[in-house]
């Protein structure tokens, strides 16, 4: 703005003064200097709409660039009701932190999750966009406005598609297993039905990687219409973490022949560590530092053991021997090098073959 500003100034004074130099009468130099001033304004105004709109062409790439697995995603034709979800994969590529600012949806059939807005060089979150074709008939398509920032702001837009078949309805429009402990096996269930000229029938479930049994039958035939159960048990080993997944139901109808179906759920860990991660952020050599985490249970355990394969970092108490729900451990870091710092610490426990790892980062400085 300051280089249109001087622009401005330059034009006005170069031309003022070549109607001075011709001598004009006072009035008709202000008649010229307002026509002037009038005219530069508008070439000002031209220049300033050139600038943004130029700015905002260049602040829409860069956030796009994050978005390396595409900005699109064509659900293809589901049934009425169902409930679709995709992962957008987001990458911080610059050398700064950046921040998720907003996500605009551009229909109320939207939602989203995510589960954290600012990302670290190089770090990467899903945006989840999930899209309720219970909400619209036939085709459509939805923009998703993503800003980030927030030094510099830009912004990025995302699209969903889907056709949602009014002959095909789910209820209801998910297989939700909830959040349960592990080695549970809940049971959920959904009814399908058809009602249309084809003599429509399922003739198989596939349940990809889902740690999931699906079985369906049908439930009733008659002229026109046709109804499915679909039921879906979580496995005893599932591992522990969040399902969020489709299986896909084989069916006879040449137009549409695979039609998915979304399965929600979550295997809650019996150990869970408070702060997951423990954040030095800028530290200087040598300098002693200590840090505490909480580790805590849905039963009464202790730890066994604490392995640290930096000498940098070690426990600082002695491990409890007594079982609790919950267990505090301190550890004593002291960096040795100039640098980048980061190292996983692995705690076993009686209750879990598997061990809890901590994660130590920060800068160190001399």
């Amino acid at each position: 703005m300051k280089t249109i500003s001087l622009l401005y100034k330059d034009i006005l004074t170069y031309f003022i003064e070549k109607a001075q130099g011709l001598g004009q009468s006072a009035k008709a130099r202000r008649i010229t200097n307002d026509f002037l001033q009038g005219f530069t304004m508008r070439i000002i105004g031209i220049l300033v709409a050139l600038f943004a709109t130029q700015g905002g062409v260049f602040a829409q790439g860069w956030a796009e660039k994050m978005f390396r697995e595409g900005l699109s995603h064509n659900f293809g034709t589901v049934p009425r009701g169902a409930q679709l979800v995709h992962k957008f994969p987001v990458t911080n590529i610059y050398a700064v932190p950046m921040e998720i600012m907003s996500v605009v949806p551009g229909c109320s059939c939207i939602s989203y999750t995510i589960p954290k807005r600012t990302l670290d060089p190089r770090e990467t979150v899903t945006v989840d966009i999930r899209m309720d074709a219970s909400r619209f008939v036939g085709p459509k398509t939805v923009g998703i406005r993503i800003s980030v920032g927030p030094e510099f702001l830009s912004s990025a837009e995302i699209r969903v598609s889907a056709s949602s078949r009014a002959d095909v309805v789910f209820n209801p429009g998910e297989i939700n297993l909830g959040t349960v402990s592990s080695g549970a096996q809940p049971t959920a269930k959904i009814d399908v039905e058809y009602a249309g000229t084809l003599n429509w029938s399922i003739s198989e479930l596939t349940v990809g990687t889902l740690p999931v049994l699906a079985t369906f039958k049908e439930l009733y035939r008659r002229p026109g219409q046709v109804g499915y159960e679909i039921s879906v048990t979580l496995k005893p080993d599932a591992p522990q973490g969040t399902i969020k997944d489709f299986i896909y139901l084989k069916t006879n109808d040449n137009q549409a022949p695979i039609v998915p179906l979304l399965v929600l759920g979550g295997i809650a860990s019996e150990l869970s560590l408070t702060p997951p991660i423990l954040n030095l952020v800028e530290v200087k050599m040598a300098e002693p530092l200590t840090r505490r985490v909480v580790i805590r249970g849905t039963r009464p355990f202790s730890v066994t053991q604490v392995e640290s394969p930096n000498p940098d970092i070690q426990a600082t108490t002695a491990l409890p021997t007594v079982e609790s729900p919950t267990q505090t451990i301190a550890f004593g870091i002291r960096p040795s090098r100039v640098g980048p710092f980061r190292q996983e610490v692995k705690i076993h426990t009686n209750i879990s073959q598997k061990p809890l790892v901590l994660l130590i980062e920060g800068s160190v400085l001399p």
